[in-house]
């Protein structure tokens, strides 16, 4: 039975291994298991499922996903808790626990070995110092993942899922919502994890999408151009798009191409939806072109 939802479970893991949560690692134990358990039916784990979870910590949410799914990959960057998971998950043959960083792993390599290489749904409660790399990694380099089930700082996940308009809406709303449809789940409060952080957390699954919302001439060409909208905010589209020397455009350029996608050329990034920024990157490799 799962049991280090239960804070005094996880206080005698804590205190008969002598942990200090890693600030360098970003370490927030999990302590409810009612949030434990609305992560594991979020992400849809059957029996079925090999799941991939990314930091695993002493082995809290990977005792619920072993009980749930068919396998467990849990991926860890400290080598000082292996052996506290080894003793946590000592009654599950179907976890393996890999010493790593996810950020240097071959998720391809991990599917073809240990999933028949078959995608992966992620689970994870991801250090908050480094939740974007990782989602961005999932979801650009093309890896053999379905779902992404993650417990991040809550104006993060609300960031992921922002539409235009918004103040928070920038470069990771695009990013996420490029390649899969982001939905969140829960909120957390601080009370739910030892020790504390300073924020609210919340849950959210990023469904995958087999075919991408829009389409796009040169999707590194795209992203250039996202992030240039946004690199400066206070700053309009033009003089965001033609102060990136990296672009190779000009305010002229600019101007003309928000005009053709019947935009003005005082429009501000956060104005416009991932489908004007497929439209407007196309135009402008156009007006460059390639």
């Amino acid at each position: 039975m799962a049991y280090l939802g239960n804070p005094s479970r996880t206080k005698e893991v804590i205190n008969k291994y002598h942990l200090n949560a890693q600030k360098k690692f970003g370490q927030n134990f999990l302590i409810d298991d009612g949030v434990l358990e609305d992560i594991v039916s979020a992400a849809g784990i059957t029996k079925d499922d090999t799941v991939l979870e990314i930091g695993p910590g002493i082995g809290t949410l990977t005792q619920y996903l072993a009980e749930a799914a068919g396998c467990v990959i849990a991926v860890e960057i400290d080598d000082k808790l292996l052996p506290v998971l080894e003793d946590t998950l000592s009654e599950y043959d179907n976890t393996k626990v890999l010493n790593s960083d996810i950020l240097e792993v071959d998720i391809k390599a991990l599917s073809d070995e240990y999933n028949s290489g078959k995608p992966f749904k992620v689970v994870a409660n991801l250090p908050y110092y480094i939740t974007t790399p990782i989602i961005m990694k999932l979801l650009e380099e093309g890896s053999p993942v379905e779902s992404i089930t993650v417990m991040v700082q809550k104006e993060v996940a609300d960031r992921m899922q922002e539409q235009e308009g918004s103040k928070e809406y920038g470069a990771l709303s695009i990013a996420v919502q490029y390649y899969a449809e982001p939905c969140v789940v829960c909120v957390v409060p601080p009370s739910s994890f030892i020790p504390q952080p300073g924020v609210d957390s919340a849950v959210i699954k990023m469904t995958r999408y087999e075919k991408m919302p829009v389409e796009v001439k040169d999707e590194q060409f795209f992203f250039k151009v996202v992030r240039a909208a946004f690199s400066q905010r206070r700053k309009t589209l033009v003089n965001g798009l033609s102060n990136n020397k990296e672009l190779g455009i000009s305010k002229d350029m600019a101007g003309d191409a928000l005009e053709k996608i019947g935009r003005t050329r005082t429009e501000r990034g956060e104005k416009l939806s991932l489908k004007e920024f497929a439209q407007l990157s196309d135009i402008l490799l156009d007006s460059l072109g390639k």
